[in-house]
């Protein structure tokens, strides 16, 4: 398994044709680096196509998802250009899940 320390969307649409070095170019000019044991993830416009790139210290991963139906939640293209989330709010992205629920952002506070 491939140990991942933190877990970064890139808000803006990827071209989901793209191999390693564009992604890593990608994920350079927005995240100003590849740290290892970091996940960057990427969409497509449509939002049904999820690319990752790992770097795991020593070489880079690339995968990809398609859902067959539906899309992936995603944040709106605007002034934040990238975000950080947690390992369950991964697990829950990479699964089509409703992530913005998983973790602090979900929680009941009033009844």
């Amino acid at each position: 398994m491939i140990r991942i320390d933190e877990a970064w969307l890139a808000v803006d649409p990827l071209d989901m044709r793209a191999g390693f070095d564009t992604v890593l170019a990608r994920v350079v000019a927005v995240f100003d680096a590849a740290h290892p044991h970091h996940a960057y993830l990427f969409t497509n416009r449509r939002a049904n196509r999820l690319k990752v790139l790992v770097h795991d210290g020593i070489g880079i991963w690339l995968a990809a998802r398609r859902l067959n139906q539906g899309q992936f939640v995603w944040p709106q293209p605007g002034t934040d250009t990238r975000r950080a989330i947690t390992q369950e709010q991964l697990a829950g992205l990479v699964l089509g899940l409703p992530w913005q629920r998983i973790g602090q952002d979900g929680v009941i506070r009033v009844v």
